[in-house]
């Protein structure tokens, strides 16, 4: 498994960034783990020097950082480390890359402007179904704002401007709201215009404006959440599914208006935006400048930016051509219903599950390539044969795009937790079914993530019910599925989550699987959690499912950490 993870270190002008993967060729990755550290290198720009403090912080971080990777034993060739606007434009860079060195291990490549305008285009690639189009991607960093006209990943032309929303916030603009506002439009105008991206952009043209940063997806929430109406849409759970990322000049405008209404807004500002409040100002006016010099009409917004161009960067570079920034399209619509719905840390919990589920998976696919010799598998169940009761053979044809489902049904099943945890699983199953966003899956592979969705956990699929009307052919395939869902969730919501800890088998008494604690770096138990009585009889419920599904005994040893009592600490079931 360690040589398909990778990690991507970003060291933001405003804030430190990591993201960890799992990548399945030829062009999909699964987020694992995303990570933001508050580290504002910008507050010493004026300065352009990186003070002392904010080197100790950044050490900190990358120290914590260090840790993570090494926990997901993440191959040292496997991780970048990049700096973007605030190192590159420090005097004492230097000595700062040397610290970390010294301190951290890592290697941290400074981007120029034009590196970082590319690594963030390619980013958006991985994020919405465009290489077809020549886009225009913008990013709006702490520092600096990078664009890049790019076509079927390459980039035909990249530009770097010192315009930041860290940056801008800090110059000295004018003591009134109003007069800080005009004066920094005229700043930001002289400045694009004096740069020539005008007339580029103008020569070149563009089909598509992308946004790729932070500050455009804190806007983009707020013209959805009806910032600039005096409301939030908090229960427009299905408009919100419906509706896709992307905001209009007209929209941009009017949030942006209701930043600059003077200092009565602070207090909504610092609720609505946290953080980002202190600069979310200059940033908003900054891409209203954008839109209207550049003449863009409407912008999509990507969840994905620099770090994800790194990763995509690296794929390329570690399979040599094996991995294509145009696959799995399809895909990225569930990793964008996912990204919508659900905050970081529930993302990473859905993929933990479906790491899980694809290890069941792949222990099931050894054992029927040997006990069948199907030579014709893939990375899961392709057939599954086994005599019922009756002597009849039982028959699911699986194929790669299955397993995908069963992934795709793994990070969404708890994209209804945003409305509250009671029901959540159904919650999940009207905004997969009412949605439209699953692009390029069949209406039967929809409904089948759906359904896995709906009963991932509760009560047991009943084949009578309506819904499952709809999937004649796929009822069989849709059991085993689920039986491997609903096993993966218990496991997860347990503690169980180091899917590279399973050790699997098979005997004639049937299945096994075994779940070793895992540890991390200082040899400290990563999982800490006992068996209780209420996983004991979820477990058993899901096992005796599993059987009913597979017709064979599937038994869980669970190893226990060693500060568990013996008494609770061990099971076998």
């Amino acid at each position: 498994m360690a040589n398909t993870l990778f990690a991507a270190i970003d060291m933001g002008t405003n804030a430190f960034k990591l993201l960890i993967v799992q990548a399945h060729l030829p062009g999909k990755f699964i987020p694992l783990l995303t990570v933001r550290e508050h580290v504002v290198l910008g507050r010493d720009s004026p300065s352009s020097t990186i003070s002392t403090h904010s080197q100790n912080l950044s050490i900190k971080s990358l120290q914590n950082f260090n840790k993570l990777i090494q926990t997901h034993n993440v191959p040292l060739l496997h991780t970048r480390c990049v700096a973007t606007s605030a190192v590159r434009e420090a005097q004492n860079k230097a000595e700062f890359i040397h610290s970390i060195a010294e301190t951290t291990g890592f290697k941290v490549d400074v981007l120029s402007g034009e590196e970082e305008a590319r690594f963030s285009y390619l980013g958006a690639l991985q994020f919405f179904p465009v290489f077809e189009n020549l886009v225009l991607n913008i990013d709006i960093g702490g520092g600096s704002t990078e664009f890049a006209i790019g076509l079927r990943g390459k980039v035909e032309f990249c530009l770097s401007l010192k315009l930041g929303h860290v940056t801008l916030t800090q110059q000295n603009f004018g003591d009134e709201e109003a007069e800080r506002a005009s004066n920094m439009r005229y700043y930001i105008r002289n400045v694009i215009k004096e740069s020539g991206l005008i007339d580029k952009v103008k020569n070149i043209g563009f089909e598509i404006a992308l946004g790729s940063s932070g500050t455009i997806r804190a806007i983009e929430k707020a013209v959805f959440k009806g910032y600039a109406l005096d409301f939030a849409d908090n229960e427009g759970l299905l408009s919100e599914c419906k509706r896709d990322w992307k905001f209009s000049i007209e929209e941009l405008k009017s949030v942006v208006e209701r930043f600059c209404k003077g200092e009565g807004q602070k207090v909504r500002r610092d609720g609505f935006f946290k953080r980002r409040s202190e600069s979310i100002i200059a940033g908003g006016i900054l891409l209203d400048e954008i839109f209207d010099l550049l003449g863009i009409k409407e912008m999509l917004v990507s969840g994905y930016g620099l770090r994800e161009g790194l990763i995509a960067d690296s794929l390329a570079k570690v399979f040599d051509g094996g991995y294509d920034l145009n696959a799995n399209a399809r895909f990225r619509s569930i990793l964008r219903l996912a990204t919508r719905f659900n905050s970081k840390r529930i993302t990473t919990s859905a993929a933990e599950i479906a790491g899980i589920a694809r290890e069941c998976c792949n222990f099931l696919e050894q054992y029927l390539l040997l006990k069948f010799g199907f030579k014709e598998i893939f990375e899961g169940l392709r057939k599954y044969k086994e005599l019922d009761n009756d002597g009849i053979y039982l028959t699911v044809d699986l194929d790669e795009k299955d397993l995908e489902n069963l992934e795709a049904a793994c990070l969404l099943h708890n994209i209804g937790l945003s409305t509250g945890k009671k029901g959540y699983h159904k919650k999940s199953y009207h905004i997969i079914m009412n949605g439209n966003h699953l692009r390029g899956y069949s209406a039967e592979e929809v409904k089948l993530i759906a359904l896995l969705t709906r009963h991932h956990r509760k009560k047991l699929p009943k084949f009578g019910d309506a819904s499952f009307n709809e999937l004649e052919e796929a009822k069989q395939k849709f059991e085993v599925l689920c039986a491997i869902i609903r096993l993966s969730v218990v496991l997860h919501q347990n503690g169980y989550i180091n899917y590279r800890e399973m050790d699997f088998s098979h005997s004639h008494e049937g299945f096994k699987l075994v779940i070793g604690e895992e540890r991390g770096p200082n040899h400290q138990p990563v999982v800490e959690q006992c068996v209780t009585d209420k996983f004991a009889v979820e477990l058993t419920h899901e096992l005796d499912y599993f059987k009913k599904v597979l017709k064979q005994e599937l038994s869980v040893e669970l190893k226990a950490p060693p500060f568990c009592s013996k008494e609770s600490s061990k099971g076998s079931y």
